[in-house]
């Protein structure tokens, strides 16, 4: 019994069903998502087990949602545009995401490249963040509590980075830790302004940089918090 409820849990009924989430891809396609891999991960990952009880009934909205401790969970068109175009030139095997947050976008990565290493300053978000992944069975994930704008260098280089959160310029340690080759996804500009997604590629004599349209998250703060 506590099998099935679990399986009823993770597949939804009335606003958190399959043909609400249906609904969600149809608008992410109208929106310009095109990658059919990011598409079928966000249509059979359970979105509503990511954001709290009260709000279910709104997780197949193309909307970000609170999470508390002033984050939120992104809109699923920011997730599937930054996935896409993390994996325009091709799989990944090695992510670096700074800002893990309910652990969604963490998820989705999870389906689509071959390893994850999620860095969160907020100690309580990822260790939500955690237990949501094992429920899930995504295994291939690496979490480290500390300060985002770090990175994480013992484990560089990554192929690909994506920070969820705004810097008010783009990290040098960050940019330091892309293997050459390496795309990174990163929203850039002031905390509760106008920001501009970037794409930033690392050429062989420096780096690239492609604004992407303007964007708005929360910022990329220092330092880790219990």
């Amino acid at each position: 019994m506590r099998e099935q409820d679990d399986l009823q849990r993770r597949g939804g009924i009335g606003m958190t069903s399959q043909r609400t989430r249906e609904r969600l891809i149809q608008r992410l396609c109208e929106e310009g998502v095109s990658n059919a891999k990011v598409l079928d991960v966000i249509r059979r990952t359970p979105r509503h087990l990511f954001v709290d009880e009260a709000l279910a009934h709104r997780a197949y909205e193309d909307t970000a949602l609170p999470i508390g401790h002033n984050q939120t969970i992104s809109q699923p068109f920011m997730v599937a545009h930054m996935s896409e175009l993390l994996l325009e030139a091709g799989p990944l095997d090695k992510v670096l995401e700074i800002g893990t947050g309910s652990g969604y976008q963490t998820a989705i990565l999870a389906q689509l490249v071959e390893r994850v290493f999620s860095v969160e300053r907020i100690k309580v978000l990822q260790d939500r963040a955690k237990e949501r992944l094992v429920e899930l069975n995504l295994r291939n994930v690496v979490f480290r509590w500390g300060d985002g704008c770090d990175g994480w260098q013992a484990l560089a280089p990554y192929n690909g980075i994506i920070v969820t959160a705004v810097a008010a310029e783009v990290p040098q340690a960050l940019l330091d830790q892309l293997a050459p080759g390496g795309r990174m996804v990163i929203p850039v500009g002031p905390a509760g302004e106008v920001q501009q997604l970037m794409l930033i590629v690392r050429e062989e004599h420096g780096f690239s940089r492609r604004v992407l349209g303007a964007v708005r998250f929360v910022p990329l703060l220092n330092g880790p918090l219990a």
